[in-house]
């Protein structure tokens, strides 16, 4: 990448837009619609002053300082290349000596993305998901993109909005929710929008934008974006409708679409929570609840062109939620869901599988990453008792795969003075004839595999970091 900034970068294309104020909406934000359904005048008015702000947003976007930040974050993010083939080093390497000529094609309207990268991910509950890799060039392009337009928008975006924000995340969200249960809101509306990302209507996602932003050549550019075609086993598609996942602009846009229903929420006085797509709407009665669930949904498929999968979607009571990843208890408190504790043990299972040709200190790094990262993710869940069990479980499994790694009984006795088991247990337990998992929870194993073994092993005991969380919380 550029090696050194002070001498390569020109001063009139340092970093723009630092400390600007932004958008116009920041201090007020106007609801979009009066009770008739009408556009607010207030809010047309403030649309066409910011259009004026940003009839030069291009060059704010394509300034190198605003590029360099972009190249840093896709770097940052380690993706795959895409349908060139061209990595995010050989990129790097090719902007420190062409960043002039990248400028100006975006500057001169010449730039013209490239096909997607189509990928299909397996969903949980079966089915797929198509992720969208963009060549790295179009990925720095879209990440500049949502840089400057972020500090036009997210200032605009309802406090009830968390996903894809700078600074807010799960936790916000999940805090959010739990408020409004402690305030008796519990009974609940939950809305999925059916392939979300797939059936953005991409016209009238231009529209919005429109609205705003006053540089054609920026609409323009998004367009082309959208537009672009998807490669999928070697066969271009052409795309008339979603913004696909895996684009680095994809999630503003979508908090972008997404935002009208989030006004329309404030404006009918309803209290809810939003993280990308996911949705849940609080109310105290099973009336009200039934009552918003109609008319959200209408106004979702009437006013937004967007889909409610009415399968999915429905008034929930308190034990029947599932957002994030987490459930709710009677006075607010998180739970860990049983999808969530399902998928986890799913995960741990192929880590510790007794057949996979790998060292006992290998299986363990694997089994820490995984048990980390998620304690991290759900530890403001009371779940004790329940991660008791998983731990339990889990060493029990890990007990199992030293067990197979011995092969013979002779291997299982010799293991097993090793770690002070008693001789006469230790034949006991090699010729005992169990299956490797019965054998794992025998007292012989039991003894010999005992908490300091796993702590000497640098294991991620659960239950003790569980309590070490709370503690420091």
């Amino acid at each position: 990448m550029i090696k050194n900034k002070r001498n390569t970068e020109p001063k009139d294309l340092e970093i723009q837009g630092e400390g600007k104020q932004g958008s116009l909406f920041q201090e007020e934000i106007p609801v979009w619609y009066d009770r008739k359904g009408k556009v607010c005048s207030k809010w047309t008015s403030r649309c066409e002053e910011e259009r004026k702000q940003t009839m030069n947003l291009l060059e704010e976007i394509a300034s190198l300082g605003n590029l360099i930040r972009a190249y840093r974050a896709v770097k940052k993010n380690n993706g795959s290349a895409g349908a060139d083939g061209e990595t995010v080093k050989e990129f790097g390497e090719w902007l420190n000596k062409h960043h002039k000529e990248f400028i100006g094609s975006i500057l001169t309207g010449k730039y013209k993305p490239s096909l997607v990268r189509g990928v299909e991910i397996p969903k949980p509950n079966g089915g797929t998901r198509m992720l969208g890799i963009p060549t790295v060039k179009d990925r720095v392009l879209q990440q500049g993109i949502s840089q400057v337009l972020t500090r036009y928008y997210d200032v605009t975006f309802t406090e009830s909005s968390h996903g894809f924000r700078p600074k807010r995340g799960t936790l916000g969200a999940l805090k959010e929710a739990s408020e409004y249960i402690k305030g008796g809101k519990t009974r609940i509306v939950d809305i999925d929008l059916e392939k979300f990302f797939d059936e953005v209507n991409q016209n009238r996602l231009m529209w919005l934008l429109s609205l705003r932003i006053g540089d054609k050549r920026v609409l323009d550019l998004i367009r082309k974006t959208l537009r672009s075609g998807i490669l999928l086993g070697g066969v271009e598609n052409q795309r008339i409708k979603g913004t696909p996942q895996g684009s680095p602009l994809s999630p503003l846009l979508s908090n972008i679409v997404l935002d009208e229903l989030d006004q329309e929420l404030t404006r009918r006085g309803l209290s809810f929570v939003r993280y990308a797509d996911d949705m849940l709407i609080f109310t105290s009665s099973q009336k009200s609840a039934e009552r918003v669930y109609k008319g959200v949904s209408e106004f979702i498929r009437n006013k937004m062109r967007l889909k409610v999968n009415d399968s999915k979607s429905g008034v929930r009571k308190l034990n029947e939620v599932n957002f994030l990843g987490h459930g709710f208890l009677g006075k607010g408190n998180l739970r860990l869901s049983e999808s969530s504790e399902t998928k986890f043990k799913e995960k741990l299972k192929k880590v510790t599988s007794r057949n996979r040709g790998i060292s006992l200190e290998q299986m363990i790094k694997e089994v820490n990453a995984i048990t980390r990262g998620w304690l991290n993710y759900f530890k403001g869940a009371k779940m004790k008792s329940k991660l008791e069990k998983i731990n339990s479980w889990l060493k029990r499994r890990i007990r199992c795969f030293r067990l197979k790694q011995c092969k013979r009984v002779i291997g299982i006795v010799r293991l097993l003075r090793r770690l002070k088991v008693g001789e006469k247990l230790s034949w006991q337990t090699a010729l005992s004839g169990k299956s490797w998992w019965r054998l794992s929870n025998s007292p012989g194993a039991n003894i010999g595999m005992n908490n300091k073994w796993f702590s000497d092993l640098g294991y991620y005991d659960l239950v003790t970091n569980y309590e070490l969380l709370h503690k420091s919380t």
